[in-house]
């Protein structure tokens, strides 16, 4: 599996991942109707046209989901148990369709279990950011991650 065991966190280092992903009118539609979000900002352009954005904007929590998958294949892959939990989630800046979001990742604090010898919780702050660098996403998020058998 290409995801990192605990032991191979590092507190400080930071992954500039190399999947990119270009957000779509069908992606925020989809996303939108499959969560039962019928916000018209998400899915209505005549309506998102007339507020200050000028632009339907992304789902947040597609941005959010987008954010933490992007981070799959380099981190967690096959390596983690569960996530436990998301703070401090924020959405500094817009993301509209054709924008492509990139994202890093920091590794903020490692543990490991205390009722598991086979796991540890890393802490994560993920960051995403859209093509002209500004930020539009970040939190972060605790990993109960697997150590090598």
């Amino acid at each position: 599996m290409p995801g990192m065991w605990f032991e191979e966190f590092e507190v400080g280092r930071t992954y500039d991942h190399s999947i990119t992903r270009t957000v779509t009118e069908m992606d925020n539609m989809m996303f939108s109707c499959l969560t039962m979000n019928p916000q018209p900002l998400h899915i209505d352009r005549n309506f998102a046209e007339q507020t200050e954005f000028g632009q339907p904007l992304m789902n947040s929590l597609f941005t959010l989901g987008l954010m933490i998958g992007i981070s799959v294949n380099d981190l967690t892959l096959g390596t983690t148990v569960a996530n436990l939990g998301m703070t401090d989630v924020t959405f500094p800046a817009p993301l509209f369709q054709g924008d492509t979001v990139r994202v890093t990742s920091e590794v903020k604090s490692i543990r490991a279990s205390k009722s598991r010898p086979d796991a540890g919780v890393v802490e994560f702050v993920h960051r995403a950011y859209k093509q002209d660098d500004t930020l539009v996403a970040q939190c972060t998020r605790q990993a109960f991650m697997r150590k090598r058998p």
